[in-house]
């Protein structure tokens, strides 16, 4: 994979993740706020972008999204459990609850 192809590769994540992020926030607030892992302010700021900002802010060099599992035990919960996935799913994301934004991000 060239330079190029994984810059594109990222600009198009981002642009999905920014689409979705905005749609959810846009359709329940709380909710989304949660599932993203994203303070009120930023879900606010995401909330008000118009279609030119989330292009710029999509083309950066970076990935915009990341991975909200510093406890190895909420990542395993996730992907190890065969038989109750919805058990696990919902262990995970009262796990995930508890903790703060800050501390998510």
């Amino acid at each position: 994979m060239t330079s190029n192809d994984m810059m594109a590769e990222i600009r198009d994540a981002n642009l999905s993740y920014l689409m979705l992020a905005q749609q959810m926030i846009r359709a329940d607030k709380a909710t989304a706020i949660f599932r993203l892992g994203i303070a009120k302010e930023i879900a606010d700021l995401i909330e008000g972008l118009n279609n030119a900002q989330i292009l710029k802010l999509a083309g950066s060099n970076m990935m915009l999204a990341r991975f909200r599992f510093e406890d190895s035990a909420i990542l395993c919960m996730l992907t190890h459990y065969n038989k109750e996935r919805s058990l696990a799913q919902s262990h995970a994301a009262i796990l995930m609850a508890g903790q703060n934004v800050e501390e998510i991000l």
